[in-house]
């Protein structure tokens, strides 16, 4: 199991705790790769970026326009978060519904 976000993330950190056998990847210090990013992309779509983080409310009408990948690749913390991979799925967030699909 693996999760990716960053360890400065309050939800990150707590999807960390409760599955302490996960690796736990800081999209920060680690890129995603692209073949990651067009992987996330195919599964969670526009999802997986967070319009809602500061960093987004940073950015300029022209770079918000740029696709998906350019983004994330350029910042990292536009990715919602945590990506978590299990057992080859995929899941976005921590709420409920994700920690019921992990049996946490």
């Amino acid at each position: 199991m693996r999760i990716y976000g960053l360890k400065a993330c309050d939800t990150c950190r707590k999807a960390a705790k409760a599955l302490p056998a996960a690796d736990f990847v800081d999209v920060r210090e680690t890129p995603l790769e692209a073949g990651q990013v067009a992987r996330f992309l195919d599964e969670f779509g526009e999802a997986l970026v967070n319009r809602r983080s500061t960093t987004w409310r940073g950015l300029s009408e022209a770079e918000r326009e740029k696709p998906p990948e350019v983004l994330l690749a350029a910042h990292p913390t536009l990715m919602k978060r945590p990506v978590i991979e299990a057992d080859g799925a995929l899941h976005l967030g921590w709420g409920k519904d994700v920690q019921a699909a992990l049996r946490v």
